[in-house]
């Protein structure tokens, strides 16, 4: 870098050089010519000063303010060199206004306040004295990018307080404009940013990670971010920062993976995911061993626990049981986020789960126990984001608690959206009981992102069988409490938590078994919803119930007869809003296929329906709407004519 400045600075030394020299040898404008030797003297004091201090100028305004001087020196030293003698027709023709004088001057003038706030900006704390910068000349075709080099240039030389200040106002910038967060990036604020997080005090690191979320609003700037080393700040920070900073740092990875997914890998590589894992798991359930951070302190001896824990499956099955019921002795061990009441069934599933794990996959060892089984619960070091800070994190207060769980499944949420592998990671961890309990006894930003969060992972298990089939199998503990909440939300249907939770019942429609109808009714009662959005996600849920693709549909199409959803689909083909329209034409169609001899269907009239939105230009549109149609009418005229002879 001081290299680099130093090349910069040194054609406008000499430069400065050349101007002087001409001054002294000026035959004509001597007065003038001698202003401007004296402003020139001053500014060659000034690059000289910089060249000395080039290992600290901060580089990307020292290229501008260096660049224009450059050019102002040239058109002196042309100036100057006009009123040299050289012969009496050449003075008499060389005609130069004074004019031309008085304009260069103001440009040196402006040149050496360029050049002195370029010293000023890039001084270190000590030598700047807390005094205001102002605005350089240079400021005055665009005050903005000239601020945003303050703050830059402090955020590499300022004080501590002074650089958690600087990612404030950078903060404010970025929030107020997406072309200043652009200029903020362009600029080399990313660097010194991440550098604050890392080693900043905590008010400076949340502003940091802050202003990191708020710059990552395109693939472009987010892609910067990733070549400067965010995955790994943020991994570490997860891992050892304060609460507050990680609960920050974790809205900063849902912004950046929301706006460029190609990130999503690249922050599962660093570990992003378990550890997100791990917050959203502190004091809402426990976690698999596969997602505990061992503390260096302790690992040697939480490895002999585990091993000595695990040394046959009776022993674990017991310890992981007897650990649970102590988290209902002790609450001053590990407070439970359902406070002090009785368990209920959702503490019951979790420790069930928790026992079923510890006794099907125990850890084998080579050694023998003698000694008495401990409790996984009993060595909160293993199963503590650190050590060193495990009572610093029980000790905040419940509101940072909740706010980093919130963030945690926000981040989850846009890091599992179309991506199966971090889906199969996170199901594979506590991550569905922790959404499953957070869903019924969280806080209302937690509740969101949670269903969020199942909604992106259902997503993709509806597209990945094997994913399907490993984490939402019917018999699952952690599916059936998944499950359980999302019904008690859609049956409850007066919040925004309903279309994710509906959506994500969609999604794991090839999950039930035939005699799992529990669901079919409530998505049945939202056909009658008064907001349009409501009834389409449970017209598209049913659909992917009723639908041929599903082994089951047979059965589920019986089912919404059965509870009474014909008249609900006739009343919102012919009278819904046309985003709800076709959706439910396309789930009559279904069930009209599969369930041509439905008395029920007779009695709602569905035939009578289907002829009449084949007339319907804008229905007929509709790609399924054109395939279904004809093959569901044609089924329904087929019985119910047999049906209306007496053969039926």
């Amino acid at each position: 870098m001081g290299d680099l400045v130093k090349q910069i600075l040194a054609t406008p030394i000499q430069l400065t050089d050349q101007v002087i020299k001409a001054a002294d040898e000026a035959a004509t404008f001597k007065q003038e010519c001698s202003e401007l030797k004296s402003k020139t003297e001053k500014l060659a004091g000034l690059l000289r000063q910089a060249a000395r201090a080039s290992n600290d100028l901060y580089e990307r305004p020292t290229r501008r303010i260096i660049d224009d001087t450059e050019q102002v020196l040239e058109k002196a030293l042309a100036l100057v060199l006009k009123c040299r003698g050289h012969g009496l027709m050449k003075r008499v023709f060389t005609i130069i206004p004074t004019a031309a004088f008085r304009k260069m001057s103001s440009q040196l003038e402006n040149s050496i306040g360029d050049v002195s706030w370029l010293l000023r900006v890039s001084a270190s704390a000590d030598d700047r004295d807390d005094e205001y910068l102002g605005l350089p000349p240079i400021a005055a075709n665009e005050p903005i990018l000239c601020l945003i080099w303050e703050q830059i240039a402090i955020l590499y030389t300022g004080s501590v307080d002074d650089r958690s200040d600087a990612a404030a106002s950078l903060v404010s910038l970025a929030r107020d404009n997406d072309r200043y967060g652009k200029l903020i990036i362009e600029e080399g604020g990313v660097g010194p940013l991440l550098k604050l997080v890392k080693e900043g005090k905590l008010e400076g690191q949340e502003n940091a990670a802050r202003a990191i979320g708020l710059l990552g609003k395109d693939p472009e700037s987010v892609e910067h971010m990733i070549h400067a080393g965010v995955c790994s700040v943020f991994a570490k920070i997860l891992k050892e920062g304060p609460m507050k900073v990680q609960a920050v740092v974790a809205w900063a990875v849902s912004e950046l993976a929301a706006h460029y997914p190609k990130c999503q890998d690249l922050f599962a590589q660093h570990n992003i995911i378990r550890l997100l894992v791990s917050h959203l798991a502190f004091e809402t359930v426990q976690e698999h061993s596969k997602y505990a951070v061992v503390s260096k302190a302790t690992s040697m001896h939480a490895a002999v626990v585990l091993a000595s824990s695990n040394n046959n499956s009776n022993a674990a099955n017991e310890s992981v049981m007897k650990g649970s019921n102590d988290l209902d002795e002790d609450k001053s061990q590990i407070p439970h986020p359902l406070g002090t009441k009785q368990r209920n069934q959702m503490h019951n599933v979790v420790t069930n789960t928790m026992a079923m794990n510890a006794g099907r996959n125990p850890v084998k060892s080579n050694g023998n126990n003698g000694g008495k089984v401990n409790s996984v619960n009993t060595q909160p070091s293993l199963f503590s984001l650190s050590g060193a800070n495990n009572r610093a994190r029980e000790m905040e207060d419940p509101a940072t608690k909740a706010y980093i769980k919130a963030m945690a499944a926000r981040a989850l949420w846009h890091l599992a959206k179309g991506n199966s592998p971090i889906c199969r990671s996170i199901t594979e961890s506590r991550a569905l009981l922790c959404f499953a309990v957070l869903l019924e006894k969280g806080a209302e930003e937690v509740q969101y992102n949670s269903a969020m969060a199942l909604m992106e992972i259902t997503a993709v298990a509806e597209e990945d069988a094997e994913l399907r089939r490993s984490a939402f199998k019917p018999n699952s503990p952690a599916c059936k409490a998944v499950v359980d909440q999302l019904l008690r939300v859609i049956e409850k249907a007066d919040s925004q938590l309903l279309v994710p939770c509906i959506k994500s019942i969609g999604n794991l429609a090839r999950t039930f078994k035939a005699t799992e109808t529990r669901m079919i009714s409530p998505l049945v009662k939202l056909l009658d919803e008064r907001e349009a959005e409501v009834s389409r996600e449970a017209c598209i849920a049913l659909t992917k119930f009723a639908c041929s693709a599903n082994y089951l549909h047979l059965d589920h199409s019986k089912a919404i007869i059965g509870a009474g959803g014909a008249k609900h689909l006739v009343q919102l083909v012919y009278f819904g809003e046309q985003i709800v329209q076709s959706c439910a034409l396309i789930l009559l169609c279904y069930i009209a296929m599969h369930v041509p001899d439905s008395e029920e269907l007779a009695q709602a009239e569905v035939l009578t329906v289907l002829e009449w939105a084949s007339k319907q230009a804008i229905l007929m549109q509709v790609e399924d709407v054109e395939r279904l149609l004809p093959e569901a009418k044609g089924k329904l005229e087929l019985y119910q004519s047999r049906g209306s002879r007496g053969y039926h």
